[in-house]
């Protein structure tokens, strides 16, 4: 090693430690510690320094955390039920840019906290995870950057994976109906679909298992048969939708915050899209992050017509949140 190498080296060393030291009070400058470490070493430590970095949240992903749950205290949304401070805390994520698979990144599985970028299933994550995190906790929370990093991580893990565990890859819940299905175990939420008229859907789920070359993590040894045993489970259990014709009738009983997941006609897939709820004049459009227009936004017609325009789309699933602490049948 060169004498320019080491002293590059030793210098982000001390940089790191003392960063770590600081508990991340300044989380750009733990980044930047990260990342300077990482220069002194080969490519590949580059790039997991960097990925590593991107993953646990910059620190503009975190000011969105600290700004929103802030403003959410200051506005007293954890006196509202929580479907509804989940509908307001939403809106403010309206303009947010729209991008897919941000969850994908290299290495193995882990945590990714990305507020900067939303598709349709993060933006749904980090809305309850926000929503909770405001009824559990006061603004005092806002005095320890470490405990509050440490609860929202938590939080998000806890929706994300299946059981609240990541134990790799395959124990992301990678298909919504088992996301609804295993938040709805855990007492985070109620699947009202099939109350609101809903009918069983009894079509095999195995996208997954039958393209394992659209997914990278695949590849690796047993994943694609961890998969398909999650498959048959999926497949093997009732679920119920409402479908498009339907939902029109059944929009009475949805309320603000509700969670909609849009049904597939793609074979092999339960859901095509997700958002939230929101009651507008006696009517209830989707809060959502499209593809289609780039960046979170309210649909511009009632969800009903919404799912009868949108070709590969036949119908809704529909999941309450329930309050911390709530039985799945309180509410």
């Amino acid at each position: 090693m060169s004498t320019n190498a080491a002293a590059c080296r030793r210098g982000a060393i001390r940089h790191v430690i003392h960063a770590y030291y600081r508990r991340l009070a300044r989380p750009a400058a733990a980044i930047a510690a990260l990342l300077a470490l990482a220069s002194c070493y080969s490519g590949s430590s580059v790039e997991e320094a960097r990925l590593l970095a991107l993953s646990d949240g910059t620190a503009e992903d975190w000011g969105i955390v600290r700004s929103t749950l802030g403003r959410a205290w200051d506005e007293d949304l954890h006196r509202l039920p929580l479907g509804e401070t989940m509908a307001r805390i939403g809106e403010t994520f309206v303009g947010t840019a729209y991008v897919p698979q941000t969850l994908e990144v290299e290495g193995p599985e882990r945590l990714v906290i990305n507020l900067r970028e939303l598709d349709c299933v993060t933006f749904v994550e980090n809305v309850l995870a926000l929503g909770r995190f405001v009824h559990l906790h006061d603004s005092t929370m806002l005095d320890d950057e470490e405990r509050l990093r440490a609860e929202y991580r938590r939080l998000l893990t806890e929706i994300r994976y299946r059981g609240g565990e990541l134990e790799g890859y395959p124990s992301r819940l990678h298909y919504f109906s088992e996301w609804i299905a295993d938040n709805e175990a855990r007492g985070l939420m109620r699947d009202i679909s099939r109350e609101l008229g809903g009918m069983a859907d009894d079509t095999p789920i195995d996208f997954m298992s039958t393209h394992p070359d659209a997914y990278r993590q695949l590849s690796e040894p047993g994943a694609v048969d961890e998969i398909a045993r999650t498959e048959a489970r999926l497949s093997a259990r009732p679920r119920y939708f409402i479908g498009e014709g339907d939902i029109e009738n059944a929009a009475p009983g949805i309320a603000d915050g509700d969670i909609i997941a849009a049904t597939s006609t793609v074979a092999g897939l339960d859901i095509a899209h997700t958002g939230l709820a929101l009651v507008r004049d006696g009517g209830v459009f989707l809060l959502h992050a499209p593809l289609v227009g780039s960046a979170v936004q309210i649909s511009e017609v009632p969800l009903s017509a919404r799912v009868q325009r949108i070709g590969g789309q036949d119908g809704i699933m529909v999941a309450r949140p329930l309050e911390p602490g709530a039985a799945a049948g309180d509410r």
